[in-house]
């Protein structure tokens, strides 16, 4: 049996609604300690609500690979858990139209600022940061 809202909708929400973005490129998440090192080294970019860092890996890749993190200035584990979540939706959001093939990124969550900025600005500023580092 479907839900009586599933027949309507559709796959993607709403009838009329835009399908999510699908990148041309795979994402991946960095999870290893030295490419988070390797990441200090390239460019940043800092948001009132996060700092971007980003690194052109040249290594002909057609991924996207990009990483997470907040410290314990950030607030408690549920604090950093919010910011971490929060960062990863607007990295899902933002990322598949203007990231760059090869590039390794890392989102690097800021004190009161990360978890309580409100969603839209925070989107916004991710996409006017990667052009930035992109110019």
């Amino acid at each position: 049996m479907t839900p009586p809202e599933a027949t309507q909708a559709g796959l993607w929400g709403q009838a009329g609604d835009t399908p999510p973005a699908v990148s041309v490129c795979p994402i991946e998440t960095l999870r290893q300690r030295k490419d988070f090192l390797r990441l200090n080294g390239g460019k940043r970019q800092s948001t009132p609500g996060f700092t971007l860092q980003a690194r052109n890996r040249h290594d002909d890749s057609p991924t996207v690979r990009i990483g997470y993190t907040c410290s314990k200035k950030v607030g408690n584990a549920v604090q950093r858990n919010r910011a971490k979540r929060r960062l990863r939706e607007i990295a899902r959001l933002t990322l598949p139209a203007n990231a760059k093939p090869g590039w390794d990124y890392a989102l690097i969550g800021r004190k009161d600022t990360t978890a309580t900025r409100d969603f839209t600005t925070l989107t916004a500023d991710l996409a006017g940061a990667l052009k930035k580092l992109h110019k």
